[in-house]
């Protein structure tokens, strides 16, 4: 586990540009946090990293986003938020999105879904309010090598315990 301090959307987009060069496909990203946190922005730069360049706005309403990586694969984008429980999930078609093997799949609000995502491929990334602007990011099951390089090229600090 380690934690970085981002005190700005613009590092905290540039961490996920950064971060996506290390992400598998068949990875499953969840990402937890309160409202307003951060989620988003890191899906926003993970998908620039990817090469993405449509809009990217949080799937609340409509549970998922399907973005079409320049290299044909896709980046799955999900919003938990407004589904129950697993059960809910599974109707809804979630196994269709989660590990893919032509895909990287970010999840908001996995709380919701947690079963469904016991993988050795899971990679967690929570966030904390610390003041206004201000967040802290921990980042679970990454490499910390990929971390690191991530963290310097965004100007992220890495949190001391």
């Amino acid at each position: 586990m380690t934690k970085y301090f981002s005190d700005s959307d613009e590092k905290t987009l540039a961490m996920g540009m950064a971060l996506a060069q290390s992400l598998l496909d068949g990875t499953v990203v969840a990402l937890v946090g309160d409202l307003g946190c951060g989620k988003t922005v890191i899906s926003r730069g993970i998908a620039r990293g990817l090469g993405i360049t449509e809009p990217v706005t949080s799937p609340t309403f409509t549970v998922a986003q399907e973005y079409r990586r320049p290299d044909g694969k896709y980046l799955y984008h999900l919003d938990m938020y407004r589904i129950s429980d697993e059960n809910a999930a599974l109707a809804f078609g979630i196994d269709e999105f989660l590990f893919q093997p032509n895909a990287i799949t970010l999840v908001e609000w996995p709380e919701q879904i947690g079963g469904l995502l016991d993988s050795p491929k899971l990679k967690t990334i929570r966030f904390e309010h610390v003041a206004e602007g201000q967040r802290s990011i921990e980042f679970l099951n990454f490499p910390q090598d990929a971390l690191r390089k991530a963290a310097l090229a965004a100007g992220l600090e890495e949190e001391q315990e």
